[in-house]
């Protein structure tokens, strides 16, 4: 692994280091500064930093992380004084989120957030190089301002463009699959906490899962194939999203946007919470969650799957339920594991129980037209009872989002506008 250095204000260094090791980077020291306010010119003061310059010198450190966000000319001056690398907590995610995009979408996403994270620091470049500080820069002059910010407006509409044509193909996906009569479920939460291993045993399908920060950027839609009677006439397509961190810029959230609406166009939303953090830590991540989707503008039903109780005792989950289900205005907490399957059964029964109930027709058919009757339901309803006394009756269940189409084939295949 890479060996670097962590920079601080506060002691809350944790996330930090974990997003350090996602990408293979060993934080060997941290030199944490409490101050209210970040120094203007070098984040930390000119002493501490005298510190900080030496330990790199004589440990030959090439790398190193700041816990916050750095203005343009922070960054600057900090690699000029230590002469290393420096990332901020922004570039830092920006690169997990560039190592983790595999999909056209995510690959676009990312560009665009980097364009919008990158132009304020080459404007800060292009100063210092006007200023002399770097002479190669702008040499002959064919680098100028106006040109270098017209040319990033032309990428960020660009790709903003073919960002809207993805949501739009994925906007009619989603309401193809409602014509279908599919209920659509999206898993949201914190990064990290098994969004991806849920949706693999609810589906039964192979997903990628990865025990890394942000392992899923796209997002993944399968349907669920068991657990539940109500399954063939009632299915429901789950997704796996991109997870919460704190702290993020509009900016970012804003560049996965069309990413995130498949949390705001849901139907239901599973909140997933991973049981095995710290209390303080596992209701802080609790809370960024909620307050993410309720700065959607969206009130779906949100269900809370506390997952990962597999590697904590049966008093600890109890009282991690309790906690959750107070802090989160009573939303129904169901303790799960993806691992061992443990309650996955009672997280269904949960999703169903806040989809609108089965609907009961009574259709009734000429004696000639039974069998084209049975043909053109069995994909779609459960036959309840079936009657004949001249004619014939059938008793059906179907989805609330199949009825209207039932009855429109129903109506074709009699020739009447009975709707039975």
């Amino acid at each position: 692994m890479k060996k670097a250095i962590l920079l601080s204000l506060n002691s809350n260094t944790s996330e930090l280091k974990d997003l350090a090791h996602s990408l293979e980077f060993e934080i060997v020291e941290e030199f944490i500064q409490h101050r209210p306010v970040p120094d203007s010119a070098l984040y930390m003061g000119k002493g501490k930093m005298e510190e900080i310059r030496k330990f790199v010198e004589e440990k030959k450190i090439q790398y190193a992380f700041v816990n916050g966000d750095l203005r343009p000319s922070q960054w600057f001056n900090i690699e000029k004084f230590l002469g290393i690398t420096v990332y901020d907590r922004i570039h830092l995610i920006l690169e997990i989120f560039a190592d983790r995009a595999r999909r056209k979408e995510a690959r676009l996403q990312v560009k665009l957030a980097r364009l919008r994270y990158e132009r304020p620091f080459v404007r800060e470049l292009i100063h210092r190089a006007k200023a002399g500080e770097h002479p190669g820069f702008m040499a002959g002059g064919e680098y100028q301002v106006a040109d270098y910010y017209e040319m990033i407006k032309r990428q960020m509409r660009k790709l903003k463009k073919e960002l809207e044509k993805i949501r739009r193909e994925r906007e009619i996906r989603r309401e193809q699959r409602r014509e279908k009569g599919f209920y659509l479920v999206s898993l949201a939460g914190y990064t990290n906490a098994g969004k991806s291993s849920l949706l693999a045993i609810l589906t039964g399908e192979k997903v990628r899962i990865e025990e890394r920060l942000f392992s899923t950027l796209s997002p993944v839609t399968k349907m669920v194939k068991k657990w539940n009677e109500k399954m063939r006439i009632m299915p429901v397509l789950v997704t796996d999203t991109v997870g919460f961190i704190q702290d993020l810029p509009h900016w970012l959230v804003d560049a996965f946007h069309s990413t995130l609406e498949e949390i705001e166009l849901a139907d239901i939303v599973v909140l997933v919470v991973d049981a095995s953090d710290e209390k303080d830590v596992m209701m802080n991540k609790l809370n960024v969650s909620l307050k993410e989707i309720a700065q959607m503008h969206v009130h779906p039903k949100i269900i809370i799957a506390l997952n990962k109780i597999d590697l904590i005792s049966k008093e600890e989950v109890e009282r991690k339920k309790e906690e959750i289900e107070k802090y989160a205005d009573n939303k129904k907490c169901i303790p799960i594991s993806s691992k061992t399957g443990e309650n996955i059964h009672k997280l269904v029964e949960e999703i169903y129980k806040s989809i609108p109930e089965v609907v009961t027709l009574e259709l009734t058919f000429p004696s000639g037209k039974i069998n084209d009757a049975i043909t053109f339901l069995k994909k779609d309803v459960e036959v309840i009872d079936f009657k004949y006394d001249g004619t014939s009756k059938l008793c059906i269940k179907c989805s609330p989002r199949m009825k209207e189409k039932i009855m429109g084939k129903y109506r074709k295949l009699v020739g009447s506008e009975n709707n039975g």
